[in-house]
């Protein structure tokens, strides 16, 4: 059937009045995240990004030298956090345990959003068997609590910083995929994605392009609390001895290492303890700003209570 040219040059117009929207929406949600405090915890997240990239130059020592003679020993100005049972800095494993529980957290919730979010969009699209599909999947993921499930993976293809990420990954799929199945639903609806439809564009196109950067902001929200959760796990796993192999400094292994000593030495489990309840602590309430301001229903409902 041919599309008259009228509704063929409406098109682009309804395109780009949806791209100007949210653009201005994602602009006037900045300027009112920098008036609202938990905003500025971003800073900490910041602080702890950089620490993980640049460990080897704000490391004070290697966190791998062995120093028996000063094992141990209670925190000090030249070992501000102590010094373990090897007598290896606190500190400097602390720094560089940020870099492992960072890039496994970061890369598991890349690989699973992004695996998970297809999914959702395909179901949501395609509907019918696909849907079918996609629901059955998600649902035998659904039947294994994330904590076992990731401990059944890594106990079947062995400790290692890959099958850790991808035992994270997997757990956090079901997730995304009933995430971006429930938004692609609202937006397939919209008359600028029926009119990409009526013009023969292309599926894949349609979702990329059309779908997708209509429901980012909501993915964006479930990422940060995502990445918060598999920092616990990561640490979860490792304390249990299915994580990152020793000598390799995390923060998991550093707390299992520390209990023996936690009655004579507590000071052993002050520094990966309190930098996992900090990181966890600033992800969750930045996240949850942001969940504030991307909500359609909670953004009115706090720009009412400014008024």
């Amino acid at each position: 059937m041919a599309i008259p040219n009228e509704f063929r040059e409406e098109v682009p117009v309804i395109e780009l009045q949806a791209v100007v929207t949210g653009v201005a929406r994602f602009t006037q949600t900045l300027r009112e995240l920098r008036r609202d405090p938990r905003w500025w915890l971003a800073l900490v997240l910041l602080a702890f990004v950089l620490a993980a990239i640049f460990a080897p130059l704000v490391s004070p020592y290697d966190p791998l030298l062995y120093h028996p003679s000063i094992a141990e020993q209670a925190p000090t100005w030249a070992h501000v956090l102590g010094t373990d049972a090897l007598g290896r800095d606190q500190l400097s494993r602390v720094i560089w345990g940020t870099r492992i529980s960072l890039s496994i957290a970061v890369f598991s919730i890349l690989l699973g959003g992004t695996c998970g979010t297809l999914l959702g969009l395909m179901a949501a699209y395609f509907k019918g068997g696909v849907d079918q599909a996609v629901t059955i999947l998600v649902d035998a993921l659904l039947a294994f609590p994330g904590l076992i499930l990731a401990l059944g993976i890594v106990a079947a293809l062995g400790p290692s910083l890959l099958n850790l990420a991808g035992a994270i990954a997997v757990g956090s799929i079901p997730g995304y995929a009933r995430l971006a199945r429930g938004q692609a639903l609202k937006v397939a609806s919209q008359d600028y994605v029926l009119a990409a439809v009526s013009t023969g564009t292309r599926s894949w196109k349609i979702m990329l392009k059309h779908i997708f950067p209509n429901i980012f902001s909501t993915l964006l929200v479930q990422a940060t609390l995502s990445i918060s959760f598999a920092i616990l796990l990561e640490s979860a796993l490792s304390f249990l001895g299915l994580g990152i192999s020793p000598p390799t400094p995390e923060w998991g292994g550093m707390i299992t290492d520390a209990q023996p000593f936690l009655a004579s030495d507590p000071w052993m489990v002050v520094g990966p303890a309190l930098a996992l309840v900090v990181i966890l602590l600033c992800l969750n309430l930045v996240g949850d700003a942001l969940r504030d301001r991307l909500d359609p229903r909670d953004a009115q409902r706090i720009n009412i209570k400014s008024m």
